[in-house]
């Protein structure tokens, strides 16, 4: 049986499972983020915590930035683009493990920029990430399109090299743990169409 794939907008009600994605995506830096909401006793669990943060109406990279990736009416996968306007230069970075992304995200006035791309494991191998990259190029239509990712994450720098996105800088990643994985973040870019 042939499975079908679509691409839709994601919905307010989508919130607790583009969350998951947003952590798959980020390979647990999300989840590690959210977190603090635990310590500080707003929230009981840092995935209750990404779910009220994917429901805000308000915030920038949250539903209303999101598409998914469904297979067979099941979300698969998640990409979330928006523009990045002047005001990110009024912003400061809540934890030092996000200075250099935001350090990054603070040269990208005027792009579309791509904060997520993730597909849950099994599901990979289906093209999933290729056409949600495809769908968001398309929305950043006209601006030049951005991302950041791991400097290990091999899979990813060939998927963005791939679809004309090149390499313009790295800043070294903040380590969570003790024994945190070295990499730097690298900042990609697309130019405009």
């Amino acid at each position: 049986m042939l499975e079908e794939i679509s691409i839709r907008p994601a919905k307010k009600s989508d919130a607790a499972e583009l969350a998951i994605l947003v952590d798959v995506s980020s390979h647990g830096f999300a989840s590690w983020f959210w977190y603090g909401a635990v310590l500080d006793g707003s929230k009981e669990t840092a995935f209750e915590q990404g779910r009220s943060f994917m429901r805000s109406d308000t915030e920038r990279a949250a539903w209303r930035d999101t598409s998914v990736a469904t297979v067979d009416d099941e979300i698969a996968g998640v990409i979330i683009g928006h523009p990045i306007d002047p005001s990110i230069a009024d912003e400061a970075a809540p934890h030092p493990a996000i200075e250099p992304i935001l350090a990054l995200q603070k040269t990208l006035v005027g792009h579309w920029f791509i904060d997520s791309l993730g597909v849950y494991r099994h599901l990979r191998g289906k093209g999933l990430g290729k056409r949600l990259l495809l769908h968001e190029i398309g929305r950043g239509a006209g601006l030049p399109i951005s991302l950041i990712t791991e400097s290990h994450n091999e899979t990813a720098l060939g998927l963005y090299k791939s679809h004309g996105f090149a390499e313009v800088t790295r800043r070294q990643a903040v380590p969570l743990f003790d024994d945190s994985k070295e990499h730097d973040w690298v900042l990609l870019i697309r130019s405009a169409a």
